[in-house]
């Protein structure tokens, strides 16, 4: 247990883990408008989600041409296998953050998909880029500072790794 640890006792690892914890609930909360089986092509469906419709206009309003090609020659034509993916991204990174469980790699997905967000609104009427941009550096400080170490489960395993083999700590020390 993370708690039982007094090396985790201090203000810096409650901030962390705090900071952590609240990022990992604007996820939680920014993927249940994203729930499946909601989301459809057709926006006037009752139970429809606006996944689609944002997806629209990151195919209008991007930042860089290959992006927009991308969402429209791509991804709205198979909007039915896109959408599960960036809902299970969206959810894996939440759950990473909320229990601090590998949360450099998914730090960095996440990252990946805010990067996404960003220039893909960058010309949208009514939406503030920068707000992307300091999202995507909340994401990468997380990855980079290692802040599933602070009360999350990435301090229990790195604490308690088995793992002799010098791969496998690499691996463990990329991703927690």
């Amino acid at each position: 247990m993370p708690s039982a640890r007094p090396g985790q006792r201090s203000l810096k690892h409650v901030s962390n883990w705090g900071f952590r914890f609240l990022i990992g609930c604007m996820w939680w909360q920014q993927s249940l408008w994203k729930l499946p089986p909601f989301y459809t092509t057709t926006p006037s469906s009752r139970l429809a989600t606006p996944a689609f419709y944002w997806i629209g206009v990151m195919g209008k309003s991007a930042a860089v041409p290959w992006q927009a090609d991308f969402v429209n020659n791509i991804v709205l034509p198979h909007f039915y296998l896109f959408a599960p993916i960036v809902y299970g991204l969206e959810v894996l990174t939440a759950v990473s953050l909320l229990l601090g469980v590998f949360v450099r790699f998914w730090g960095l997905v996440g990252a990946l998909q805010i990067a996404n967000l960003w220039l893909g609104l960058y010309n949208a009427d009514g939406e503030w880029p920068w707000t992307y941009f300091f999202l995507l550096m909340i994401q990468l400080t997380f990855a980079v500072h290692r802040y599933g170490r602070s009360l999350g489960l990435d301090a229990v395993a790195a604490a308690r790794s088995p793992i002799r083999s010098t791969p496998g700590r690499i691996l463990l020390a990329a991703a927690t």
